[in-house]
């Protein structure tokens, strides 16, 4: 099957547009198969997915969570199957950027392993270190680390305010980058 008959079959199968499972595919690729982190409307906006854990813009909404997740999980085995490919490694959504991990431009120290997720809005960018248990923020030229505890981030969301807050979801909530320990780098 092609691509773009996989992408038709899993559009018509639940009720989304095509350009919808081809903004899931382009951002499961740029999250190596593993997450995808994206805005489109026939998933209520700001979605995010990986294994296990599935968040919709419109988040009460259970079968929309239902329904991307069961797009997510095809399309993420089709990744596996076809890998990711070096033309996906950047992209752009809105304001909103994304980057696989691994690429020659790190911003972040060396020493912190891989980064599970990567992104960046406006002038503010994040990179998650589970292994080492960090979180690194670039605002403009400065970089600071931040110690992320027990918690295991895998949501980030930023307001769109003149302070530009981020935020993360942890197995336990919502995390405020106030609590968390910042760390000498």
């Amino acid at each position: 099957m092609t691509e773009e008959a996989l992408i038709t079959r899993l559009a018509i199968r639940h009720s989304v547009s095509a350009d919808a499972v081809r903004t899931v595919l382009r951002a499961l690729r740029s999250g190596g198969g593993r997450m995808a982190q994206f805005s489109h409307p026939d998933f209520g906006g700001m979605s995010q997915w990986s294994p296990g854990m599935t968040m919709v813009g419109d988040i009460f909404n259970g079968d929309l969570k239902a329904k991307l997740d069961a797009i997510c999980n095809e399309l993420a085995s089709h990744v596996a199957k076809v890998g990711s490919g070096p033309e996906n490694d950047d992209r752009r959504d809105g304001d909103v950027s994304y980057r696989s991990a691994g690429r020659s431009d790190q911003w972040w120290p060396a020493g912190l392993g891989t980064p599970s997720s990567v992104g960046a809005q406006n002038a503010l960018r994040y990179a998650v270190f589970p292994e080492t248990r960090r979180l690194a923020i670039q605002d403009g030229q400065e970089v600071a680390l931040y110690d992320t505890g027990d918690h295991r981030i895998f949501g980030v969301a930023q307001a769109q305010s003149h302070d530009q807050t981020l935020t993360f979801t942890s197995q336990t909530g919502l995390v405020r980058i106030n609590e968390l320990q910042k760390i000498d780098s």
